[in-house]
């Protein structure tokens, strides 16, 4: 199933509310995400019916497996390309808001090649402003 934009938002946001708490519900994504429950609804049954997450009679969500593997896979570039952006010398706070964007439209080729380039300098190399 390919992705969309928000549904891999929603899938990240599972992914890591799933690593600060055991059980995740809708509200904890409204919540976390400011969204309409509305909003949140459809998503959740989106990508329940994509194959994604599995939701138990209590409302807990969890990731399916290819859903976990695509929450990792996303998660990955966003922390690999917050690095990339702060070590270029964007602050935190910048390097995390654009990464949160381009994590989902880099393509997986792309991604290869800035984790390459990033992985072969070294951490002690001078920062350009």
């Amino acid at each position: 199933m390919r992705t969309h934009e928000s549904q891999e938002m929603y899938l990240e946001t599972i992914l890591l509310l799933r690593s600060r708490k055991a059980n995740v519900r809708s509200v904890d994504i409204v919540e976390e995400l400011g969204y309409a429950k509305s909003s949140v609804s459809r998503a959740v049954n989106l990508l329940e019916d994509g194959g994604l997450i599995q939701i138990d009679e209590n409302g807990d969500i969890a990731l399916t497996a290819a859903g976990q593997k695509k929450a990792e896979d996303i998660y990955e570039k966003h922390r690999v390309i917050t690095d990339a952006f702060i070590r270029m010398g964007a602050d935190a706070k910048l390097a995390e808001e654009n990464a949160c964007r381009v994590e989902h439209v880099v393509s997986d080729e792309m991604f290869d090649i800035i984790k390459r380039y990033f992985a072969a300098r070294s951490d002690t190399e001078p920062q350009e402003k």
